[in-house]
């Protein structure tokens, strides 16, 4: 069975859909990307496989094995958020919250887990640094480990080079592949349809045409053609 399964969902907040009829599956090692217009319910549509909002209607279902809890979440990152004022350490380790329960204190496992998540994303020599003072690649890469110590199946990662320079999106766009590579399912939202085309496994397309499929069928797609040619466009 597949990690999650939705079938005739419509996304939407205070009643209003944003996006209706959305189909699609996440199997165990996928990469989706999922792209579109601006305001097409992209966030929306993730926030829901979360279980942040609450689906207008339709189903969405997890399987082979999979809880919402197991589930990281990187989003967008937001002003607030970049100057919080707390440990890299810290951070990383609030990934475990979800599974900790009522507990008040973190197990020996727990912390061993945060050090090789911290090792994995290459800012173990930041673990004591306070995050608001990191340059907005580390901060990704923080947030990426913490997300790590929150789930080893499925990351979720809104827009997670936004307003980074062409060097580092590049490296994080390599280390999001070094994970899917790994055996992390990744559900990715992405503006790049370059990086999207070059990465994923499978594309969502939202908007004005909903496509589902892998990322050959759908650079052949009607909605693949029309979008590049807008966002060709919007570059001239």
């Amino acid at each position: 069975m597949s990690y999650i399964t939705v079938k005739d969902l419509s996304v939407g907040y205070d009643g209003v859909a944003v996006e209706k009829n959305i189909n699609f599956t996440v199997e165990k090692g996928n990469y989706l990307c999922i792209v579109g217009e601006n305001g097409s319910g992209k966030t929306t549509l993730m926030k829901t496989l979360l279980g942040l909002r609450s689906p207008l209607s339709g189903q969405i279902e997890y399987g082979d094995g999979l809880k919402k809890n197991e589930m990281g979440y990187l989003p967008q990152q937001t002003v607030v958020q970049k100057d919080f004022p707390a440990s890299v350490k810290e951070i990383v380790m609030s990934g475990f919250e979800g599974s900790a329960g009522l507990r008040p204190f973190y197990t020996k496992a727990e912390k061993e887990e945060a050090a090789a998540n911290m090792e994995r994303m290459g800012i173990s020599d930041l673990a004591g640094r306070f995050y608001r003072e990191l340059s907005g690649g580390q901060q990704q890469r923080v947030l990426l480990a913490r997300a790590l110590c929150a789930t080893k199946k499925i990351l979720l990662l809104d827009e997670p080079v936004s307003g980074l320079d062409p060097l580092v999106t590049a490296q994080m766009y390599e280390l999001i592949a070094g994970l899917n590579k790994d055996g992390v399912t990744i559900i990715m939202i992405s503006h790049d349809i370059e990086a999207a085309v070059k990465y994923a496994s499978h594309i969502l397309h939202i908007g004005s045409d909903i496509f589902f499929g892998s990322k050959n069928e759908y650079l052949k797609s009607s909605a693949a053609k029309g979008f590049l040619a807008t966002e060709k466009g919007g570059e001239n």
